[in-house]
């Protein structure tokens, strides 16, 4: 669904796409939020046209939240880079100074899914919040796309602790599409994202927060993946490292052929608040 996603918004893109991949333009904004819907879908309403960047909300039926969604793309960096920062727990905790804890609860070796506990500041005064999700990821090289999908779960290992409170509905979708490949610079992306932080505030107080977040966030994530490929830092490259591209049948015999190999998963980390 997520990569279906990225595709109407590539074809939809000519109405505030410029010249050149990463350019874009301004367009009549009703023209716009009627676009970026798919047909018979909530419109959406954008909050944010920035040079590199398109952030739009919309209400989420029957609550108070709303459902967040940026269209973007960078031309310093492969999507290579920019997949596996996201994906590296450990680099993370250096570059996230918002992150009070982040580790790997479990791992299946099979669909290369993973349980992350993640704890993180949240702007005073309000407590830090901590997730539990599920995420997976899938490199298809068919049709050069990449999607990192997560969500919230329960875990038995993962209680909740009263120092922290706990965020129960959470979702992020995000698509890479590299501009040639994935080791040449230059890639669109789509993240789609929402969560019920449990704020006492207004609902206009945590838009506000997760519309400034989001980009903060983005911005954090994209220095940070520049800063790997300058600097050469280390960061596992989780496209070799995943035992498999897909689901599906293979799903059980890869199974076994995982539990084989003396090195076989991928690992962890995470994309939000925004």
């Amino acid at each position: 669904r997520s990569a279906q996603e990225m595709k109407h918004m590539e074809n939809i893109s000519s109405l505030f796409q410029g010249s050149s991949p990463g350019e874009y333009q301004r367009s009549d904004p009703k023209s716009e939020r009627e676009a970026v819907a798919a047909p018979g879908e909530q419109p959406w309403e954008m909050i944010m046209d920035k040079k590199h960047f398109k952030l739009w909300r919309r209400p989420i039926e029957g609550t108070h939240l709303y459902q967040y969604r940026v269209f973007g793309s960078y031309t310093d960096v492969t999507p290579r880079q920019f997949f596996n920062v996201q994906l590296d727990t450990e680099y993370r905790k250096k570059w996230d100074s918002l992150v009070i804890k982040l580790d790997v609860i479990e791992r299946d070796l099979a669909t290369g899914s993973e349980v992350i506990h993640w704890v993180t500041h949240f702007p005073y005064p309000m407590y830090s919040r901590d997730y539990v999700y599920v995420r997976r990821y899938s490199v298809d090289k068919e049709n050069n796309l990449m999607v990192l999908v997560s969500r919230a779960v329960e875990h038995p290992s993962v209680p909740e602790d009263p120092e922290y409170v706990r965020v129960r509905t959470y979702e992020s979708q995000m698509v890479i599409r590299p501009h040639k490949t994935f080791d040449e610079n230059g890639f669109d992306y789509l993240l789609t994202y929402s969560d019920n932080p449990q704020t006492v505030f207004p609902r206009y107080c945590v838009s506000w927060m997760v519309s400034s977040g989001m980009p903060d966030f983005l911005e954090k994530l994209h220095t940070a993946a520049l800063k790997a490929k300058k600097m050469e830092i280390e960061v596992r490259d989780y496209m070799s490292a995943k035992p498999m591209e897909s689901g599906g049948s293979e799903g059980k015999a890869s199974m076994a052929a995982a539990e084989h190999k003396s090195d076989g998963t991928c690992s962890p980390a995470q994309l939000e608040y925004a």
